[in-house]
C-alpha cells in the first residue's frame, strides 16, 4: 500500500506525535498524521488521543473497526505520510481477479492443491475473465445501485452485451450460434451448464442481491420460455435485441391470489372474435425487472387451461414499483393487464400447455438461484473466518470459543454440501436433453433449492450472532452480514417455497415408485 516516494520514519520518532494538536498512528507500518482529521473523527476525538492510539502502533484497533477498504478510499489514503523504517506492509487488500486464500471461500475446484472431475482448463480460463468483469465493472455499480436504488448502468448492461454475458447467461443453446463468448475464450459448440454455473457464481460475488436480480434477472427467467418454445418469427423478431440489452424482458407469472400454485391464476386470456389475437385481462405481482421491461412472458387462464403469451409493453399494460426489503434496482413490479392484445403467434407452446412450458422453466430458474445461493453463503463464511480472526472478546480471538468455531463449522458444511450436489445436479444436466431435464431433474432441483435456502437461512442466523450489533447495522464491518440476512428470504420465496419445494420433490419420487415394491 506505501508509495516508495514516503518518508520513513522510527517507530520513536512517531511516538513522539500523540498530542491532538500533533498525532500520528501507525497502521500496518504506514504512519498517517491524523492532526487536521481528528475532530473529523466519526468514533470521536477521544478515541484517537487515548495513550493505546495516539503515537502508537494502531493496526489492531483499527481492524476491530474498520474494513480495509477504509484506507483505500481517498480521503483517508492521503493522511499517509511514510512508512517505517526498514518494515513493509504486512497486510495486503485484495486485487482485481484475485483468488481468496481464505479456507473454503471458494469453491473446492478454484482452491489450491485440490481436484475435479468437472471443471476443463476452459472452464478456469472464463472463470478468471469472469471474475475480472466482476470485479471492474460489476461491483462498483452494483454497490453504488444498491444504494440508490435505480436500474443498473446501461453501459454495464452494454459491456456484457460485447462479452455475449446475456446470451450465456441462457444456458448452452442454439442461441449461442455465432457469437464470440467471452472475447473467444469459450466456442459456441462447447459451452455447457458448468460454463454457465461459473458465469452465476462469479457475478453473485458483487455482493448485491437485489442489483443481482436488477442485473437482468427477469431475463435469465422469462427469456428461455421464448428460446425453447416461440415460433421461428417470434424468436427473429425478439430475441436479437434482448440478448443486446436493447430491449428488456422479464417473467410474469406470480400473483397476489398465486404464488407457488400457478394453477391458480386468475389473469384471462381470451381470443378475439376473428382469432388472430389473444386479449388478457388481469394483474401479476413481485415480478422482477417489470417496472423496466419491455416484453412479459406471461401465464394466463385459457378456455384450453393454461397458457403461456409473450406480451409487448403497450396499450393498456401498467407497470407500478414495489418496496421491497432489497433494493429498488431489482424493478420489482406490480402489473395490470386491462384488455391487452397480443398475436395468437405470440403463444408460447401449445394452447393450454402452458404447465409444461412453465414447468421445465422452473428447472433452470430454481438451478440458477441454487448457482446463486452457493456461491454466496461461501462469501458469508469468508467474512466470518476473517472476523473472529481478527476480532478479540474476553481477551482472546472470537475463534478461540468452542461455540463460535461450531458454528463456522455448521456453515461450511453447508455451503460444501450444497455445492457439491449442485455440481452432481449439473453434471445430469449436461448429459441430458431439456425434455429428459424436464421429466428427471425437476425433484431433485426442487429438493437441492429448498435445501440450499434453508441452508442458506441457517447461515445469515449464525454469522450475525458472530458479528453482534455489527451484524445488524447496515455500515461498517458488519455490512455484508445485515444485507445478507436482510435479503436471504428473496430465495427462500422467489422460485418457489421452501415447503412447496420439498414437497414437489417428494410428489416426484412418489410418481417414480415401481407398482411392485414391497417391504
Amino acid at each position: 500500500m506505501a508509495s516508495k516516494s514516503l518518508k520513513t520514519f522510527t517507530r520513536e520518532e512517531v511516538a513522539k506525535h500523540n498530542k491532538q494538536d500533533d498525532l500520528w498512528i501507525i497502521i500496518d507500518a504506514n504512519v498517517y498524521d491524523l492532526t487536521r482529521f481528528a475532530a473529523m473523527h466519526p468514533g470521536g476525538l477521544a478515541a484517537l488521543i487515548d495513550e493505546e492510539i495516539a503515537g502508537q502502533d494502531a493496526t489492531d484497533q483499527f481492524f476491530a473497526l474498520h474494513r480495509f477498504e477504509v484506507l483505500l478510499k481517498p480521503q483517508y489514503k492521503r493522511l499517509t505520510i511514510g512508512i517505517i523504517e526498514g518494515e513493509e506492509n504486512a497486510l495486503h487488500p485484495p486485487t482485481i481477479g484475485d483468488i481468496s486464500k481464505i479456507p473454503y471461500a471458494e469453491p473446492t475446484w478454484l482452491s489450491e492443491g485440490y481436484y475435479s472431475p468437472y471443471y476443463t482448463e476452459n472452464h478456469r480460463e472464463l472463470q478468471k475473465a469472469v471474475r475480472r468483469f466482476t470485479d471492474e465493472y460489476l461491483r462498483p455499480d452494483a454497490q453504488a445501485r444498491e444504494e440508490d436504488g435505480k436500474r443498473p448502468d446501461q453501459k454495464v448492461f452494454d459491456k456484457m452485451a460485447e462479452l455475449e454475458l446475456h446470451a450465456m447467461r441462457m444456458g448452452p443453446g442454439k442461441h449461442l450460434k455465432g457469437r464470440t463468448l467471452m472475447g473467444g475464450i469459450v466456442k459456441p459448440e462447447e459451452f455447457d451448464y458448468f460454463h454457465e454455473l461459473v458465469i452465476m457464481q462469479e457475478m453473485v460475488r458483487c455482493g448485491a442481491r437485489g442489483y443481482g436480480d436488477g442485473l437482468l434477472g427477469g431475463k435469465v427467467i422469462g427469456l428461455p420460455p421464448v428460446l425453447n418454445f416461440g415460433s421461428e418469427e417470434l424468436k427473429a423478431r425478439v430475441v436479437p435485441d434482448i440478448l443486446a440489452a436493447k430491449k428488456f424482458i422479464c417473467l410474469a407469472i406470480s400473483e397476489a391470489h398465486a404464488g407457488s400454485d400457478v394453477m391458480g391464476l386468475q389473469t384471462t386470456a381470451v381470443k378475439s372474435e376473428d382469432g388472430t389475437e389473444w386479449i388478457i385481462n388481469g394483474s401479476k405481482k413481485w415480478i422482477t425487472n417489470g417496472t423496466f421491461a419491455d416484453y412479459f412472458t406471461v401465464g394466463c387462464k385459457t378456455e384450453d387451461g393454461f397458457t403461456v403469451i409473450l406480451v409487448e409493453r403497450g396499450p393498456g399494460v401498467e407497470t407500478r414499483q414495489i418496496k421491497t426489503s432489497y433494493s429498488t434496482t431489482a424493478g420489482t413490479a406490480f402489473i395490470t393487464f386491462d384488455n391487452v392484445r397480443a398475436p395468437v403467434g405470440n403463444t408460447l407452446g401449445e394452447e393450454g400447455g402452458g404447465i409444461f412450458v412453465m414447468l421445465s422453466n422452473f428447472n433452470h430458474e430454481r438451478w440458477v438461484m441454487c448457482c446463486a445461493s452457493a456461491r454466496a453463503q461461501r462469501g458469508i463464511v469468508e467474512e466470518c473466518l476473517k472476523w473472529t480472526t481478527q476480532r478479540k472478546a474476553f481477551g482472546k480471538p472470537l475463534n478461540s470459543l468452542a461455540t463460535i468455531r461450531a458454528k463456522l463449522a455448521a456453515m461450511i458444511q453447508r455451503a460444501e454440501s450444497v455445492q457439491n450436489w449442485l455440481e452432481s445436479i449439473t453434471y445430469q444436466m449436461c448429459n441430458m436433453s431439456y425434455k429428459q431435464q424436464a421429466g428427471k431433474l425437476a425433484g431433485q432441483i426442487a429438493f437441492l433449492k429448498s435445501y440450499s435456502t434453508s441452508c442458506a437461512q441457517e447461515t445469515a442466523r449464525d454469522a450475525v450472532q458472530i458479528f453482534g450489533g455489527r451484524g445488524i447495522t447496515k455500515t461498517g464491518m458488519g455490512s455484508l452480514i445485515e444485507h445478507y440476512h436482510r435479503t436471504i428470504p428473496f430465495d427462500a420465496i422467489l422460485g418457489g417455497s421452501e415447503d412447496v419445494l420439498s414437497d414437489l420433490g417428494v410428489r416426484q419420487a412418489m410418481r417414480s415408485m415401481p407398482k411392485d415394491a414391497r417391504l
